[in-house]
């Protein structure tokens, strides 16, 4: 089962640096673009409504199909999307290939968390997300930091490298991945399957409680590169080194939030680091030096790890014969989240107090966020989530 660890590690890896790879090139773009800050955050949202809109179809398809192949595909066409980006000469074009990049990721990494409880035993398959999410957090540790170095040499480059990165992860998909539900292909139908979720009011309470909760994420997330470049002076290798102890408080969450688990519970480990993440922000509009700020996020990015898999484990655990579909829609509401953070957050910045405006606006999110959970009455059900 090793090797299916490394293969979703690495696909979660790759889609997740591509997927912030354009927030440390902001700066750049805007002004290679001469757009402004409160314009430049459709660069992001311009991948994340691609992924978003097809999510929507990618998933009753999947559940239809061998997902080896669906994978395959959607990663080829996401390399060749991703090297286009490094083509484009204005605006306009970038924001057509991150369209068509988010388009082809949406057919792969759904595929990844429906997969792993067809390959792997039941008893791993926490474990495994583990490694599925770990890959995300790694893609902030590396892949953003790399992503802001490359850049400081040729925006360009950034792109190029994904690109050549996604080539090889799909010779190894095509080698060593095996055909997934083979077994259960049939016709599908998106009435029928939808009809299916959309009558399970445990998924769409959790789905929109999760939209809502990475809207607020998304938009600190987007908007760390502006803040520590316009409040603190940062270059993109400075930004790019920020990030490394940002992104590791993500990915020691991702590893270790399991022991909070098996400590307090599924379900007051939930509850106690979605408040905890609420006084994080409340403190940041406080905050004028960059150590403190750097501080604040990578506690913050370090409770984000502790609570992801939560997020995914809930959800999966609210539909068994429709995984692709379910786990299509809670990506499909993650982009959407972010589409609306690239837009939102770039107003906040701009137009009213930078940051603080934006770390008010997550915990608003947040709070909402814990009172649709509530009234789902996910914090009272102790001992079916604990176990």
């Amino acid at each position: 089962m090793k090797k299916y660890s490394i293969i979703f590690f690495l696909t979660m890896f790759l889609i997740g640096t591509d997927t912030f790879l354009i927030s440390p090139l902001l700066p750049t773009l805007s002004h290679l673009y001469s757009v402004s800050t409160s314009v430049s955050g459709w660069m992001v949202s311009a991948y994340a409504i691609g992924y978003a809109v097809f999510a929507l179809f990618s998933g009753p398809i999947s559940d239809g199909r061998d997902r080896k192949k669906v994978m395959i595909w959607g990663l080829f066409a996401f390399a060749l999307s991703t090297l286009l980006c490094g083509f484009a000469l204005n605006f306009q074009l970038m924001l057509t290939f991150r369209f068509l990049a988010g388009i082809s990721a949406s057919f792969v990494t759904p595929q990844v968390w429906a997969s792993i409880p067809v390959v792997v035993d039941r008893k791993r398959v926490v474990k495994v997300m583990g490694y599925a999410t770990a890959g995300l957090s790694v893609s902030q540790l590396v892949g953003i930091p790399i992503g802001s170095y490359l850049a400081a040499m040729s925006w360009r480059l950034p792109f190029f490298v994904i690109s050549t990165l996604a080539i090889l992860l799909l010779g190894l998909l095509i080698f060593v991945l095996p055909e997934l539900e083979i077994g259960q292909r049939e016709h599908f139908s998106f009435f029928k399957t939808y009809s299916k979720v959309f009558d399970n009011k445990r998924a769409i309470s959790y789905l929109i409680a999760y939209f809502v909760f990475q809207t607020g994420s998304f938009t600190v997330m987007t908007f760390i590169s502006t803040w520590f470049t316009k409040d603190f002076g940062l270059t993109l290798s400075g930004i790019g080194t920020a990030m490394i102890a940002i992104g590791g408080g993500n990915l020691i969450g991702s590893l270790f939030g399991s022991r909070i688990v098996d400590w307090l519970g599924l379900r007051r480990a939930f509850m106690y680091e979605l408040f905890a993440l609420i006084a994080i922000y409340l403190a940041i509009p406080l905050v004028h030096t960059f150590w403190l700020a750097e501080g604040l996020l990578t506690t913050a990015f370090l409770f984000n790890g502790f609570i992801f898999p939560l997020f995914m484990t809930t959800l999966q655990s609210t539909a068994t014969n429709a995984r692709s579909t379910i786990s299509s829609l809670s990506n499909a509401a993650m982009y959407f989240g972010e589409t609306i953070a690239g837009v939102v957050g770039g107003i906040l910045f701009n137009q009213f107090y930078g940051f603080s405006a934006i770390a008010l606006f997550t915990v608003a999110m947040i709070g909402i966020s814990i009172a649709l959970y509530s009234s789902s009455g996910i914090f009272r059900e102790s001992r079916q989530l604990d176990e």
